[in-house]
């Protein structure tokens, strides 16, 4: 039984590493918390609970959350120290060695965090030290999917619509950090987005590892997940979060075009343009079908801005095969590239590779398509100049312009907001002006 008393008058400080489904999932935990009465500290202050949600997707990664764990607790003395996420699921002894952590948290056991949070709280109040402080399972035994819909700080909601992988490409940890391919029911789903419609939420981007896969668990589709949500009155915009090729099916792609609500932005991970290392990889499609499927989106809806993630220099990746990947790029009409270069990972099938691109090189292919994707997104945004678009507002930061994202998710940065009226998720028809001074947005004027 949770004892309430524990967390009244309590703060935590939250830290989250990674990718869109944690930040997802640590506003839950935070809204969990709130309703047992913590509140978020606030700046300068020390923290009595700490919570790092950790990623793992890169060597890099898992430096940094060790970095984090630990200015997290230096930071905040005597503060509980929690970790979650990735990373501590497959590092459990690791992190629990670091100075300060006091309950470890994998995949399977996030769900209850509240639950082990009191247990362990209560345990070191009664002078106890639990050895081990981590909880974690084998990866064929994670089963629980931890709901989670919320913004947290930010003005969009995020909807976690599917957990896990079933993919196993050489590349990858994440099949072993979040288990199988699951996921809850269509009817849970639309509730939650019709609750935070009924919250004033205008858009929600829709998350998980492997949002394409939805249904393995429930016996239903993606599609009709789509169908259902776009029936949610109130929710004027959803994004589909990243999307693997082969299950962006066509008939998704033309409902998307004709939809209500389903804004004109797909995000295609690609991670390499030459079939030889697409093999290697154990991907799920060629280059043709990638081909395809961004051919076909932008026949059926010329205005979508179609980002692409591309992993540099995996092992197996020649010279010729990265030219490849960049002609490919070069030649569609993508909008943005999310480009990383290969991280070895421990376990993983992709060190029986034999070839092994260094690293010099693996930078030199990196700031080649970072240059490509920089020219891509700016002649994208300089197609719209002088049009008028749909943008969401977001919450300004003091001293900065209101910005926001119109349908097609270019970045605006408002001219003329009034300084009287909060305009924070608000929908508005702006005109598109030239770039702001860094070239990272165009600015923008509302239309009367």
């Amino acid at each position: 039984m949770i004892d309430s008393s524990l967390f009244q008058g309590k703060t935590a400080a939250y830290y989250t590493l990674g990718c869109k489904l944690n930040f997802s999932e640590t506003s839950t935990f935070a809204q969990m918390l709130a309703e047992l009465g913590v509140r978020e500290v606030a700046k300068g202050e020390q923290a009595d609970i700490c919570l790092i949600n950790t990623c793992s997707v890169t060597d890099v990664s898992d430096r940094k959350c060790r970095q984090i764990i630990r200015r997290m607790a230096r930071n905040h003395p005597g503060a509980f120290v929690v970790v979650t996420g990735c990373y501590a699921q497959l590092s459990p002894v690791e992190v629990s060695s670091i100075a300060g952590v006091d309950l470890v948290l994998g995949s399977n056991e996030k769900a209850r965090l509240i639950d082990y949070l009191n247990e362990a709280w209560l345990a070191r109040e009664r002078g106890e030290n639990p050895s081990p402080n981590y909880h974690t399972v084998a990866t064929k035994d994670i089963k629980t999917f931890a709901p989670s819909c919320s913004r947290g700080s930010r003005t969009r909601y995020f909807l976690k619509v599917q957990d896990g992988c079933n993919y196993f490409c050489t590349y990858c940890t994440i099949p072993y950090a979040r288990g199988n391919s699951r996921n809850p029911s269509i009817s849970s789903l639309v509730a939650q987005a019709e609750q935070a419609a009924a919250e004033g939420g205008k858009e929600i981007v829709i998350t998980g590892v492997n949002i394409g896969d939805f249904g393995r668990s429930t016996g239903e589709t993606f599609l009709d997940l789509v169908c259902a949500l776009d029936d949610v009155e109130g929710i004027s915009r959803y994004r589909i979060s990243s999307i693997e090729p082969d299950l962006l099916t066509d008939e998704l792609i033309d409902f998307c075009a004709h939809s209500r609500a389903f804004m004109p932005h797909f995000h295609i991970p690609l991670q390499s343009g030459s079939d030889e290392v697409l093999r290697l990889m154990h991907r799920h499609y060629d280059r043709a079908l990638f081909a395809h499927k961004v051919n076909l989106v932008k026949s059926l809806i010329p205005d979508a801005f179609i980002g692409v993630d591309v992993m540099v220099g995996c092992r197996g990746e020649k010279p010729e095969n990265f030219q490849e990947t960049y002609d490919l790029l070069n030649e569609l009409d993508v909008s943005q590239l999310h480009v990383f270069p290969y991280s070895e990972r421990p376990g993983t099938a992709a060190l029986k590779i034999p070839y092994v691109v260094d690293e010099k090189e693996k930078n030199r292919r990196c700031d080649e398509l970072l240059t490509l994707s920089e020219q891509k997104t700016r002649d994208f945004y300089s197609r719209y100049i002088g049009q008028q678009r749909q943008a969401l507002l977001e919450k300004a930061v003091r001293g900065r312009a209101m910005r926001g994202f119109t349908d097609n998710y270019i970045r605006i940065e408002l001219k003329n907001a009034p300084a009287d009226v909060d305009l924070d998720n608000t929908i508005v028809t702006v005109r598109l002006d030239d770039f702001n001074f860094d070239g990272t947005a165009l600015k923008a004027e509302i239309v009367e």
